[in-house]
């Protein structure tokens, strides 16, 4: 008897571990969040603002994402200045400067109409990058390829630093050596994210003069989280990672960020 308890213990311990595991890998789709398109494979252009440290950095994370069966990638010459990094309707600008001894080392921006992505925009934070610690092929890999993947749609797979790699880079880590690049699950997810198709389109697409504006306000310019909008969201350890904000007209600017490993928590109250 004594056996067969032990035995269903554990049965019941390795069953909770794998429910734990398949919940981290279930879904990390960023809330439904997508580029409106009217066929598949869609072509998302990519603004290149970097300066030449980042350059195959930039070409591996586009051809990474391009090894998705329902999106390709393509660099195109940047719109943006690299210290404000403004977001141009229909595409994604990705921008590197010395943003500041700030507590990230890179943020992506995502503006929404409803569920619709209607611009994008990430910057590398090379105060930290000029570093010994993250001047590394890893860390730039790693940072450069999740902030674009939550530009297309996107969340973490983890958000626990101290947690064994998932082998993605939509995984937070403290060693980037096997989190440099998507893997099957972030392709799987974007199949399934562009799996409809929409009767309109926002790739490519201009958006009418007053939205372009309230978009790009200064306010969305800047590294300040204060300007970032309402944190809604933490990671376990008390650092703000995920801030919205109500830019009017039904659109929505979103702020996610990779926060320095080992940082200090914020400061704002949910």
């Amino acid at each position: 008897m004594k056996k067969q308890i032990r035995g269903i213990s554990l049965l019941l311990s390795i069953v909770l571990v794998l429910g734990s595991s398949l919940n981290v890998l279930a879904n990390n789709s960023w809330n439904g969040y997508h580029w409106a398109r009217t066929s598949n494979p869609f072509t998302l252009k990519v603004g290149d603002n970097v300066t030449s440290a980042w350059d195959s950095i930039l070409n591996t994370t586009i051809s990474d994402w391009t090894q998705s069966t329902v999106l390709n990638l393509t660099k195109v010459a940047g719109q943006a200045n690299s210290k404000n990094c403004r977001a141009a309707s229909g595409r994604v600008e990705v921008c590197n400067a010395t943003y500041g001894n700030n507590g990230w080392l890179g943020i992506a921006g995502i503006s929404v109409s409803g569920k619709h992505i209607t611009s994008g925009y990430v910057k590398l934070n090379d105060t930290y990058y000029n570093t010994s610690t993250y001047n590394t092929t890893a860390w730039r890999n790693l940072v450069s390829c999740q902030e674009v993947g939550h530009t297309v749609g996107l969340d973490h797979q983890d958000e626990n630093f101290n947690n064994a790699n998932l082998n993605t880079c939509m995984d937070y880590t403290n060693n980037p050596g096997t989190n440099q690049h998507p893997n099957s699950h972030d392709y799987q997810q974007l199949v399934d994210i562009y799996s409809h198709l929409d009767s309109t389109t926002t790739v490519g697409a201009l958006i009418p003069a007053a939205d372009n504006f309230i978009m790009n306000a200064a306010f969305n310019d800047s590294d300040d989280p204060d300007d970032w909008g309402t944190p809604v969201r933490r990671t376990a350890d008390g650092r703000e990672i995920l801030y919205v904000r109500d830019l009017g007209n039904g659109v929505r600017r979103f702020t996610f960020v990779f926060p320095v490993p080992g940082g200090p928590q914020d400061r704002h109250e949910f």
